[in-house]
């Protein structure tokens, strides 16, 4: 059994030095077969794991990141790699943070032989990427640091916005997510996807959507269709507000009853004290007393921010 694992280590190892040499040489499903069957692995669905083999959808990640060798990249679930292998032709160094005790095995065999690669095995909402970029930069003295991932759809918005409310020293975050989710986050406050959370991105960056995922690009097969998009980290937040803070507060209220009128919202949540001091807040800035949440812009929610905390 020892000589036969050994032959199969010889194996790979001629494989890897051979994708070193060319990165296209190879058809991307292949690879993952290949990996797959050597490690005899499966998708992990409970960590929400769908292997990406569409080598369109891996280049257009890539060319919409724009990264130069003066980027440090940081690949939140990397894998099997495929999307690593990419990335580390283009950038200056690539941290790859991976929760799956699986994948450390095959990440740290398949880059071996990349010196700008460092595998971090470990919970990206526990990590301090704040640290980690500061200490990149001075080391190395990169220009930018950007985020690039493939997110399980599980648990797409609480890293989203943990990235996005860390305030990282960031230049742009790709994510491929549940085109569902990703439309509601490209939107346009006010618009017909809307949601608490199109606000949130909105204040902290410009979001664009990069194209549309089938199910078939993917083994095995999600059941929904993804959505690559990128998010463009604002320098200055679009809106001036007394409280960040209060602000997403009244956000949040008044979507967690969207059917209902903004003033009903706000009011059975103790937003607004009384209707009567809804009625005079919405009067005051010019806003139907019938309006929904949904219909407000970002603007318009700083304002009754504002509004309330002056009154205050």
């Amino acid at each position: 059994m020892k000589n036969i694992e050994k032959d199969k280590d010889i194996e790979y190892n001629k494989y890897v030095k051979k994708m070193k040499g060319n990165r296209k040489m190879s058809n991307i499903l292949e690879d993952t077969q290949f990996i797959m069957k050597k490690y005899k692995i499966r998708a992990n669905k409970a960590l929400g794991q769908n292997f990406l083999i569409n080598q369109q959808v891996v280049d257009t990640i890539v060319e919409s990141s724009q990264i130069t060798k003066q980027d440090l990249v940081i690949e939140i679930g990397p894998g099997l790699g495929t999307l690593t292998k990419e990335l580390l032709e283009k950038a200056g160094k690539v941290i790859c943070i991976e929760l799956d005790k699986k994948m450390i095995k095959i990440l740290t065999d398949r880059f071996s032989l990349y010196k700008n690669f460092e595998l971090i095995h470990g919970d990206v909402l526990k990590i301090k990427l704040n640290k980690i970029i500061k200490e990149e930069k001075e080391k190395n003295g990169f220009q930018s640091s950007k985020i690039v991932a493939n997110l399980p759809y599980y648990i797409t918005t609480p890293i989203i916005m943990k990235l996005l409310e860390d305030r990282l020293d960031l230049e742009s975050i790709i994510v491929m997510i549940q085109k569902e989710v990703a439309d509601r986050l490209i939107a346009i406050p006010g618009e017909k996807e809307t949601g608490a959370i199109t606000y949130s991105v909105y204040y902290y960056a410009t979001a664009e959507g990069i194209m549309e995922v089938p199910n078939d690009s993917f083994i095995p097969e999600p059941e929904v269709t993804s959505k690559v998009i990128k998010l463009t980290l604002r320098k200055d937040p679009p809106v001036e507000v007394k409280s960040r803070g209060v602000m997403f507060k009244i956000i949040k209220s008044a979507f967690m009853q969207r059917r209902k009128t903004l003033l009903n919202a706000l009011t059975n949540t103790k937003v607004f004290m009384s209707k009567e001091e809804g009625l005079r807040i919405l009067k005051e800035l010019h806003l139907d007393e019938n309006v929904r949440a949904e219909k407000l812009t970002l603007e318009d929610f700083a304002e009754i921010t504002n509004k309330i905390l002056v009154d205050e």
